[in-house]
């Protein structure tokens, strides 16, 4: 048998066991899925050390390959595994989404009819360089009573498949089926082929990755796909907005870590602020490495500063460079250039006029919207979800940080009492 059948017969064979498991995870007890949480959480920590060797070696081999805001994505130390470990406990913490009683009505006929919520089924996500998506995916998807199948880049393999292990270890100690969590065995770009073919077996599809990634999985998928595109995340600098919050906000939108989706990575400003506001903006931004880029306008009053072209105005850096391009108009021109130019991600106003600041969180046209703070909280962890697998710039079935909610469907039950339908 050749390589490329044997990887798709492996992956067929995940598929049929993540099914074979779903019927028994979906009906789990929320003590059941709690103890597990806790107990994967207690075991990652103890496994700490070999977790970090294998993130090491995973650094290692990947090195020379990416730029330092992507080796900080890839990078695991004691904190992010401690922080890894707090997020399975505060999905533990949260109320089970599954069993919800959505609405309840009475038809005339004495039909009596409830919306209730429902697991996903099996949930496949395919991802590169972070390998803490594998902890936040599986304790996601055990809280909402899903299956899950894992399909990480070469990037973070060692670092992944450790984590995958581990958990398995306290979800097999509770009697799981070994289907409930499934690490795709390689990095060959044959088996991600052979994952979207898959819809007799997987219920959606979740790519966590670049550009290339995400559009073939979009080109590809006979699953449904909850997208996760570029965060090409704006900041828009209002002509209202106190100076000091300014360049607070967005030094840590842009620089806190530059490699994450929730980073900005155009600034908009007002004509007004550009002499009182961008000075020690640009300063602070530079002198922590950063890379402005300006339209003429900013250049003309910065001359240390790059000159944008179109290009930056639809870029992704995921790097410390940052474009600035000056707003005329005032808000309406600020909104009109986010929808032009953004990807749905997470775009933020600092600004101290109310109707402004609700005009640009009503009418941009993105997942998250955010007033007078740093879209790097642009996050499910910080909005309470416990983790998130990703944030979906999709508008059907999820949109925005996806949890253990956006994990879950809906059934009708109807009760009746003999009726026919005449």
């Amino acid at each position: 048998m050749n390589k490329k059948l044997q990887i798709e017969n492996d992956v067929t064979r995940i598929g049929k066991q993540a099914r074979e498991a779903s019927f028994k995870v979906s009906s789990l007890t929320s003590k059941i899925k709690n103890d597990i949480l806790l107990h994967a959480s207690d075991n990652l920590r103890k496994n700490k050390d070999i977790i970090i060797q294998k993130n090491s070696l995973d650094i290692k081999e990947n090195e020379k390959k990416l730029n330092s805001a992507l080796l900080d994505r890839l990078m695991l130390d004691s904190n992010r595994i401690d922080g890894i470990c707090d997020g399975l406990i505060e999905i533990a913490k949260l109320e089970d989404p599954v069993g919800k009683s959505l609405g309840e009505w009475e038809r005339p006929n004495g039909l009596k009819i409830q919306k209730v919520s429902i697991p996903l089924g099996v949930i496949g996500v395919i991802y590169e360089s972070r390998p803490n998506v594998a902890a936040d995916a599986a304790g996601l998807c055990l809280k909402s009573g899903n299956t899950l199948i894992l399909r990480g880049g070469s990037e973070s393999f060692n670092s992944s498949s450790k984590i995958v292990e581990i958990m398995n270890q306290s979800i097999k100690k509770f009697g799981l089926p070994e289907g409930t969590l499934q690490n795709i065995p390689t990095t060959d770009r044959t088996a991600v082929g052979a994952l979207l073919r898959m819809d007799k077996y997987v219920d959606v599809i979740i790519p966590r990755g670049g550009k290339s990634l995400i559009e073939r999985v979009s080109e590809e998928s006979r699953v449904h796909v909850i997208k996760h595109l570029d965060g090409i995340c704006h900041t828009y600098i209002h002509k209202s907005s106190d100076s000091d919050i300014s360049k607070t906000v967005v030094v840590n939108a842009k620089m806190r870590r530059p490699g994450i989706c929730g980073a900005t990575e155009t600034i908009l400003c007002d004509e007004e602020v550009v002499k009182t506001h961008l000075p020690e903006l640009i300063r602070s931004l530079n002198d922590l490495g950063c890379e402005v880029r300006g339209d003429k306008t900013i250049k003309n009053f910065f001359p240390s500063v790059s000159e944008a072209d179109e290009d930056d105005w639809k870029t992704e850096y995921l790097d410390k460079i940052v474009s600035i391009k000056t707003i005329v108009k005032g808000v309406e021109e600020a909104v009109d250039h986010i929808n032009f130019y953004g990807s749905g991600h997470t775009d933020a106003i600092i600004s101290d006029d109310t109707k402004v600041s609700e005009f640009f969180l009503n009418n941009v046209d993105s997942g998250i919207v955010m007033h007078n703070t740093s879209t790097q909280f642009a996050d499910g962890g910080e909005f309470g979800m416990g983790a998130e697998i990703g944030i979906s710039t999709s508008k059907v079935h999820a949109r925005g940080p996806v949890g253990v909610a956006q994990l879950t469907s809906f059934k009708y039950k109807v009760r009746g009492k003999g009726q026919i339908r005449p």
